[in-house]
């Protein structure tokens, strides 16, 4: 069986629509057989998970009437089933008891988003027994939902801040171990939606393998079990036939989660706060406008990846063949050239307006989407404009590159355009990229950041992980027992400063992933853990490894962005023939929210600045 991830999203929006319909089977419009008109309920989390899946007006079409959140007041509706999609916590069980016991709703549908502790689904059975509302309990479903889909190839776990908590140095074991848990449960409800057991690859040491470790057990725990939630078949199924899931942690890669991007997709994110595929923005009549950015969209699926100057080339070419198109149907039925209509042709006439009333729904829908995003690449071109984005791209890639930067040059950038945040980020940047540090020129550098009253604390944080990164290398074969040991965890932060970005300016990350899947012997990836759930523990691996492997998961624990996202997407399409790859992440941050959890570890370490003045 040949396991197709392409379908990941496909997959997604199923499952919510079986979901609202009672967990019944859809038909091939996704939808019931058998209208059943229903209420839905959720939390905040779950709420996050269905934004991006279903729009408002689509829940009308599977029956939903209305809408709340569960910790909202609610007076009771007879007559009518209720659905219930939330998270697995004590919480949430205490409400579905107390709604139960009120009976809200003639019947309530449970879903869960990952699977309920028998803890918790004994306390849910006590409850509704006590209050003797056990009756109103339809069914229970775990729906292994735990994470956002965002595309069709991306998604995120939603769980804020765990770059932080991962590098606290202050955590204890116990916190780690319930952040990796928190983890490997939402990673395995994304392999139990795509119903694969993938090969699994990652680095040695740090989060990376407590997840990859985590995570194999969990699976190999569950395919012990007679209903099992994978469809691959009991035996053992060759790995080419199978994805590879490659887990990494933040750290691999610092840079990417700071530097400026000029792409498309990445510079709407950073600059206008993209979230959920939702943005607003200021309109070109005043007032704010809100739009959606997703896989409906032609223009943002086609022109996402480009750099921002020829998304800008490409509006125009849209709007003008859109133009071209409007004047061909004017012609076509005699509305721009005054002619008089002729009557000898009614059949030929007819025809033309029966045509032109058919492509008006066509032509006002990519007008829209033509307006959409000359009103965003409007915005974006102010805000690049005012802090010259471009030049903070471009001298960021140069950085990287040479790894190095003439003197003023750096000074020039930090006394220039931009805002607090963009001459951190700059700034860090420059540490991050420089093979030797000139101490007078980062005093320099400090000296300009407080200039502008720039809180310091990031800078100060990743100038002390780059001068404890020789001595890491030594002190690394010391005690390994205490997972949370500080050093080990940040000590890839600049071993690999030097690869970051190979000739062809490829990410680090998107390089080790084309080498992992194609699963051949690399002194890069030799030394990557392998672990396959599906084999005996005490075999070595090497055997269930060989590729290539046609398709992956990348997995970015502490935060992954649409630069690294990307990245990966033309790599799989630029293959012959084409590959799958999805990228996730702990969270999906812009470069300003990963550089405010760099600042928060710095306080944390006891760095600081006098500015009370906000970063931003």
């Amino acid at each position: 069986m040949f396991v197709n991830l392409d379908i990941y999203g496909f997959v997604c929006s199923e499952c919510i629509a079986r979901m609202l319909n009672l967990n019944q089977p859809v038909n091939a419009t996704g939808t019931a057989n058998e209208e059943v008109y229903k209420i839905l309920i959720y939390d905040k989390f779950c709420q996050n998970i269905l934004s991006p899946l279903i729009h408002v007006k689509d829940l009308r079409k599977h029956g939903v009437t209305l809408y709340f959140l569960i910790d909202k007041d609610r007076k009771p509706v007879h007559g009518v089933p209720a659905v219930y999609f939330v998270q697995p916590n004590q919480t949430n069980i205490q409400r579905v008891i107390a709604d139960a016991s009120r009976s809200l709703y003639d019947s309530f549908h449970l879903n869960f988003s990952s699977s309920i502790p028998r803890p918790l689904l004994e306390e849910l059975a006590s409850g509704t027994l006590n209050s003797d509302s056990i009756n109103r309990i339809s069914k229970v479903h775990d729906q292994y939902l735990e994470f956002v889909t965002l595309e069709d190839s991306l998604f995120s776990l939603v769980q804020k801040s765990s770059y932080v908590q991962l590098n606290d140095p202050s955590a204890g074991d116990r916190e780690i171990e319930e952040i990796v848990e928190r983890i490997v449960t939402g990673l395995f409800c994304v392999l139990a939606t795509l119903a694969v057991v993938p090969i699994i690859r990652c680095p040695r040491g740090g989060p990376a393998e407590m997840v990859a470790s985590a995570l194999d057990q969990r699976l190999r725990d569950h395919l012990l079990s007679k209903n099992n939630l994978f469809t691959e078949g009991g035996s053992f199924v060759s790995s080419f036939q199978r994805p590879i899931l490659c887990i990494f942690d933040r750290n691999f890669e610092l840079s990417v989660g700071i530097q400026h991007d000029f792409r498309y997709r990445a510079l709407v994110h950073d600059v206008l706060g993209l979230r959920l595929n939702r943005l607003s923005v200021q309109g070109e009549k005043g007032g704010m406008r809100s739009y959606e950015l997703d896989g409906s969209d032609p223009f943002w699926v086609v022109n996402g990846s480009l750099e921002f100057p020829e998304v800008a080339v490409e509006i125009e070419s849209q709007l003008n063949k859109y133009k071209k198109d409007v004047d061909e149907v004017n012609k076509r039925t005699g509305g721009t050239d005054g002619a008089e209509f002729d009557g000898t042709d009614l059949m030929g006439n007819t025809k033309h307006l029966m045509n032109a009333v058919n492509s008006l729904p066509e032509l006002t829908e990519r007008k829209q989407v033509i307006d959409k995003h000359t009103n965003i690449a409007t915005v974006l071109l102010g805000e690049i404009k005012e802090r010259s984005l471009d030049s903070y791209a471009k001298k960021e890639n140069d950085m990287l590159v040479r790894g190095n930067i003439d003197r003023n040059e750096l000074l020039g950038v930090l006394r220039g355009k931009g805002t607090k945040m963009d001459k951190l980020r700059f700034a860090v940047m420059y540490l991050i990229s420089s093979e030797n540090i000139n101490q007078s020129e980062v005093e320099s550098v400090e000296a300009a950041l407080r200039e502008f009253e720039v809180d310091t604390s990031a800078f100060q944080y990743v100038k002390k992980l780059k001068s404890l990164n020789a001595s890491v290398a030594t002190a690394n074969l010391a005690s390994r027992n205490n997972i949370v040991d500080w050093a080990e965890k940040i000590y890839a932060v600049t071993a690999g400063v030097k690869n970051l970005l190979s000739s062809d300016r490829q990410l680090a990350l998107t390089r080790t992933v084309e080498l992992l899947m194609d699963g051949k012997p690399n002194p890069e990836i030799d030394s990557y853990l392998v672990f396959d759930p599906r084999a005996p523990k005490s075999s070595s691996g090497t055997s269930h490894m060989r590729g290539p492997f046609k398709e992956a998961i990348v997995f970015m624990i502490g935060g992954g962005n649409y630069v690294e996202y990307g990245s990966l997407q033309e790599f799989a399409q630029r293959q012959q023939p084409v590959k799958h790859v999805i990228y996730g992440a702990t969270e999906i941050l812009t470069g300003v929210e990963f550089v405010e959890q760099l600042t928060l570890l710095g306080h944390k370490m006891g760095f600081g600045s006098n500015a009370a003045a906000s970063t931003r």
